[in-house]
């Protein structure tokens, strides 16, 4: 045997070797991708009727029910957890949620009044609570814990946001989009103009950068409250916030940019417990 034919058998087993790997790899994340795959309906049919819209109610309105965003229950079930910014401030109408079919015992859609508990607008939460005597609502989602200043959940974690992202149009119907976690990162306000000043901005300004999760999945306007699912755990890492607009909001329809924000969990829980 020549010394090239030796040269070549050599490359020839370090290719095979190198592509035995790579299967090897493969196989590994296509069984992972398989187990997601069969885990997420299963998160779908246990997490959707805890899922709520939230809106105002008035009877002279057209529709009655004015969508402005997505909830979801925690707890004991009377409590609400959704975005400061879904809530009208001041609020002049009454507030309400849609409870879907699933999630209450008439296993009919319905309308459950709802008053403001709580609302931190410089992280953008607020918690609401049911306002009625019907009893709470069958399903709550659980909270993910937290340890300290440790995120709730890992970068590169495969998550599902779930919500209401064409509001009401087409009924009460709750959409779930899934995606990983790109990024754990913080956030400022620019140093604000005289014009731009808000309460929020000087919360924020005061308190320093928040901590945000950047998800590479694309959230649609009516998914701000929605929740953020760890698929693993089945637990609410975070609080879908915002999206990236390519341009006006218009676009987040027609091209949307893939890019939403969420406020992690670990902001929810101090709400929770005053």
């Amino acid at each position: 045997m020549t010394r090239s034919t030796d040269r070549r058998e050599f490359l020839a087993l370090g290719a095979g070797g190198a592509l035995g790997w790579v299967g090897l790899l493969g196989t590994a994340g296509l069984a992972r991708a398989q187990e997601m795959a069969n885990t997420l309906p299963d998160l779908i049919d246990r997490s959707r009727q805890a899922v709520v819209a939230v809106g105002t109610f008035a009877a002279t309105d057209s529709p009655r029910f004015g969508f402005r965003g997505t909830g979801f229950a925690v707890g004991d079930g009377r409590r609400i957890v959704t975005c400061a910014h879904v809530i009208p401030n001041p609020i002049e109408k009454d507030l309400m949620i849609t409870v879907p079919a699933a999630g209450n015992a008439s296993g009919q859609p319905q309308l459950r009044p709802v008053k403001l508990l709580r609302r931190d607008t410089a992280r953008d939460l607020a918690i609401l609570e049911l306002a009625d005597d019907k009893g709470a609502l069958i399903d709550v989602l659980p909270l993910a814990e937290v340890d300290g200043d440790q995120p709730a959940v890992r970068e590169g974690a495969a998550v599902a946001l779930m919500g209401y992202p064409i509001g009401t149009a087409l009924g009460v119907t709750m959409a779930t989009h899934r995606g990983t976690v790109a990024a754990i990162t913080r956030a400022a306000l620019p140093a604000p103009t005289s014009n731009t000043l808000s309460e929020r901005a000087v919360r924020q300004l005061r308190e320093g950068a928040m901590e945000f999760l950047q998800l590479d999945a694309t959230a649609y306007p009516g998914n701000s409250g929605g929740p953020l699912l760890d698929i693993r755990t089945g637990k609410v890492v975070g609080v879908i916030n915002m999206v990236v607009l390519k341009g006006t909001r218009e676009s987040a329809l027609s091209a949307p940019s893939g890019i939403t924000y969420a406020v992690p969990v670990k902001y929810v829980w101090p709400l929770l417990g005053k």
